[in-house]
């Protein structure tokens, strides 16, 4: 098969070694790659060239938009502020289910109109009032030194950063990536090694080691979010050992996000998830101690509204994006009986809304 063309405009990287039979092998996440000269690994963007391998979509991506900050999702996270998000190309899983598919799964780089230097990006969100930058519709895992250089680019600027990501990457460049998130929600796509293996094309423990380490080890906020696809990864067993992992390993307070599937890429078989089975995943991470559980993609205004877990007082009401209800203190804390609610907020929730504003950086001065 031949290999595309590496393109002129590439980036060094650091996580990776050379090989006895000549082959470079990257060590970014856990397929390590094993790559001839132009060889690119799976996920596309990331190649052997001159026997190194290097980052090809740096200071590229397939488009900006200004988002709430709700549909990452993260609802602990400086609630109803603006985030600009943007993607490059490729993905290193394979995830049948893809609702990103033409950006995760573009072979093409012309799917990286946009240039978007580090330093442009992070003035163009602070000039647009984003709170945020988050590296999402693809991984950026796989363009971590773009995400980390843009990253700290941003908070030169008082812009925070957040990864929506699956989680997969090895241990070393883990440590380096998260050090520079402000926040973060991973995917945990299911609680099997088979669904891993068969829908995604990875493994489950090197997510749970990524969820476990955010956790314990880093100064990121983090919320977990779960697709359930009817038939697949959405039975009471499966989400009951799952929830009962998370309260053991990390505790009650990371919020989670059930969302629902619709048919997409090579999954268009499958009946899109029904509310009525995000309601009962809910109740069931609810029974097993976790606080804060949300449904998402579907409208239900008391699975995505936010509950003091001592009291039941609301503190924050929503509607899809939209803040209908304030009630937390200047503090954080539960109006009626004082309880803490965990996260990252302010003294007052942000007015972004649910718009959605594309944004060509082109109409931005340098």
């Amino acid at each position: 098969m031949t290999q595309p063309k590496v393109p002129e405009s590439l980036h060094p990287t650091k996580y990776w070694h050379r090989l006895e039979d000549g082959r470079v092998q990257c060590d970014l996440c856990p397929r390590e790659c094993k790559l001839h000269e132009g060889q690119r690994g799976l996920c596309f963007v990331r190649a052997c060239h001159n026997g190194e391998i290097v980052l090809t979509s740096y200071g590229r991506s397939s488009g900006f938009v200004v988002d709430p900050i709700e549909k990452k999702p993260l609802n602990h996270f400086l609630p109803g502020t603006a985030v600009l998000s943007f993607g490059t190309a490729g993905c290193n899983l394979a995830c049948k289910f893809c609702q990103n598919w033409d950006i995760s799964k573009s072979r093409e780089m012309d799917t990286l109109m946009d240039e978007a230097p580090p330093e442009k990006l992070a003035k163009v969100a602070k000039a647009l009032g984003c709170r945020s930058v988050a590296y999402t519709y693809n991984d950026p895992v796989i363009f971590m030194e773009y995400a980390i250089d843009t990253a700290k680019a941003c908070h030169e600027v008082g812009v925070k950063s957040v990864a929506v990501t699956a989680g997969y990457i090895s241990p070393e460049p883990r440590k380096e990536f998260f050090a520079h998130m402000d926040a973060a929600n991973i995917d945990l796509k299911a609680f099997t090694e088979d669904f891993y293996w068969k829908i995604t094309g990875g493994h489950l423990q090197p997510v749970l080691d990524t969820i476990h380490y955010v956790y314990h080890e880093t100064d990121c906020w983090m919320e977990l979010t779960t697709l359930l696809i009817p038939g697949e990864n959405d039975s009471d067993e499966e989400i009951d050992a799952m929830t009962r992992w998370i309260v053991n390993e990390l505790g009650p307070d990371v919020p989670l996000h059930f969302t629902a599937f619709h048919p997409a890429w090579k999954m268009m078989d499958h009946p899109p998830t029904p509310p009525e089975t995000l309601r009962r995943a809910r109740e069931i991470a609810l029974r097993n101690g976790v606080r804060y559980c949300y449904t998402g993609n579907v409208h239900d205004e008391e699975g995505q509204s936010t509950y003091c877990h001592a009291c039941g007082t609301r503190l924050i009401g929503r509607d899809w994006y939209v803040i209908t209800e304030w009630n937390l203190t200047e503090d954080g804390k539960c109006p009626q009986c004082g309880t803490p609610c965990a996260g990252v907020f302010e003294a007052r929730p942000g007015d972004w809304g649910a718009r959605r504003l594309p944004v060509r950086l082109a109409d931005f001065a340098a």
